[in-house]
């Protein structure tokens, strides 16, 4: 499983990342994120053992390759979680971050000992992962996501307003976007067919501002000379990347004022499935198909509420006309 982000990788860690990707079915972004959590971790096994010093060479350039089995077999559960105090004190890393690459350490830790049989116990079976506070995803309101589409301009008008359709109305992830085919989409049916994590297909219906837009862009799309058979395609007739579509959401959003937000492709997710959820009523368990969610506790950030529901609900009480009333002397 040679490629671009394993050619500095000791054989054992390219094993489990070839474990995850043919047996657990994930894509490759996750395992790309799997390499560089446990890379990290393997520079902290070098430097504590003298291999690597700080002082002397750039993070970015200590290499992995070379470490060697024994290292990690001897790596113990104390030794664990001095890794995640230097990964605070000297990496600086957030609590989300440590969380998740505690999380892969497990997860490493685990194939190593019941898949592997590299080692003869898993020191990681107690390992706790850091608590992280939840916070409520950012979105846009229904005014700025309609401002949002009302300011789009681009020489490719027709394909980014259909982007910035399809991600406020059907909440797909920025992978599943740019890994759409033409044939993905039925006319007949009103229907998308996306692919999420580990490929996992779903079916999406279509809404008509979605069938509108993708009807406007489609006679565009097909205009192109290409054997590509993306649905949206770069300006060298090509699949678009994820990079490029990022950078498409960003010039719209600053174009329409919104860039002061915080808002990224993955907020606009958060942004279909929160209006959903406010202004359609629809069920957590629908939204979680939609989304393809595998678990419901996943979709149940969206069931917040905005500040002006929260509102309404305080002037709702019975009680919220009471004035206050005089107070009685002693002795009336």
């Amino acid at each position: 499983m040679k490629n671009n982000y394993t050619d500095d990788c000791p054989d054992y860690l390219e094993q489990f990342l070839t474990y995850l990707k043919v047996v657990r079915d994930r894509g490759e972004r996750t395992v790309e994120a799997y390499y560089i959590d446990l890379r990290s971790f393997l520079r902290y096994v070098k430097i504590k053992n003298r291999l690597a010093d700080p002082d002397k060479i750039e993070w970015n350039d200590i290499t992995i390759s070379d470490v060697p089995l024994k290292l990690v077999t001897d790596f113990k559960l104390l030794d664990a979680y001095g890794y995640l105090k230097w990964l605070s004190d000297e990496r600086h890393n957030s609590a989300k971050t440590r969380a998740r690459k505690t999380s892969a350490l497990k997860q490493f830790y685990s194939y190593l000992y019941n898949k592997a049989k590299l080692i003869s116990s898993n020191p990681m079976d107690q390992l706790e992962v850091p608590r992280t506070e939840k916070t409520l995803p950012k979105y846009l309101t229904l005014e700025d996501a309609q401002k949002l589409l009302e300011n789009i301009e681009s020489d490719s008008y027709e394909r980014d307003y259909c982007i910035i359709t399809l991600f406020l109305n059907c909440g797909m992830r920025l992978s599943e976007l740019c890994g759409i085919d033409i044939g993905d989409f039925s006319t007949e049916s009103g229907t998308l067919r996306l692919f999420g994590k580990g490929r996992k297909e779903r079916i999406v219906y279509l809404n008509d501002a979605c069938i509108s837009a993708l009807n406007s862009y489609l006679p565009v799309r097909m205009a192109v000379n290409t054997p590509d058979k993306a649905l949206f395609l770069s300006r060298r007739s090509t699949r678009i990347s994820t990079r490029r579509v990022q950078q498409i959401v960003e010039k719209c959003l600053k174009t329409a004022g919104l860039s002061n937000l915080g808002i990224s492709t993955h907020k606009l997710r958060h942004t279909a499935a929160t209006l959903m959820y406010q202004y359609g009523n629809v069920d957590t368990l629908v939204i979680k198909d939609i989304l393809g969610h595998e678990s419901l506790a996943t979709t149940e950030i969206y069931t917040h509420l905005s500040n002006d529901n929260l509102k309404a609900a305080a002037n709702a009480n019975p009680l919220s006309k009471e004035r206050s009333a005089k107070k009685k002397n002693k002795g009336e």
